[in-house]
């Protein structure tokens, strides 16, 4: 484990902190003064809290949210992943690497982890599909293509 794992281990967001993913999540793209309007805090609070939010890997990014009836070139599926033995931690690591991983969780029963993906187009996502299953930890998977919403 390196020190990047060990600083992750040990942060827990606080009320402040999952105020301001909360809003994040409904504006990713919210300033710092809107932020801190909106959470009445001063600019530098929120930034600190941001840059905090970063570093520890509690934030791993930003993204843009697409209508789901407006992607519909977009493939979308569901994978589930079962992982061998103790190596749950290094699978997730890899998985978090794919940007097509939409959503990464964690469950019980006969798979280990479920994973959403997105991908522009089948040969993409067969490519997607390739790249799960050469990780080094993998045992096995089952995917499905999701078809529509309801």
């Amino acid at each position: 484990m390196n020190s990047r794992d060990t600083t992750i281990a040990k942060y827990t967001p606080d009320d402040l902190d999952r105020r301001i993913i909360a809003h994040l999540r409904a504006d990713g793209r919210a300033s710092l003064s809107r932020l801190s309007d909106a959470l009445g805090v001063a600019r530098g609070t929120v930034q600190n809290r941001l840059d905090r939010l970063i570093e520890t890997g509690t934030l791993l990014g930003f993204t843009v949210r697409v209508r789901e009836d407006s992607d519909v070139n977009t493939v979308h599926a569901i994978m589930m992943i079962e992982v061998i033995g103790k190596s749950t931690t290094q699978v997730i690591r890899k998985l978090r690497g794919i940007p097509e991983i939409y959503s990464l969780h964690t469950t019980n029963g006969n798979w280990d982890l479920v994973a959403n993906i997105r991908a522009a187009s089948l040969s993409e996502f067969d490519r997607i599909l390739r790249e799960v299953r050469m990780i080094d930890g993998v045992a096995n998977s089952e995917t499905s293509l999701l078809l529509s919403s309801v």
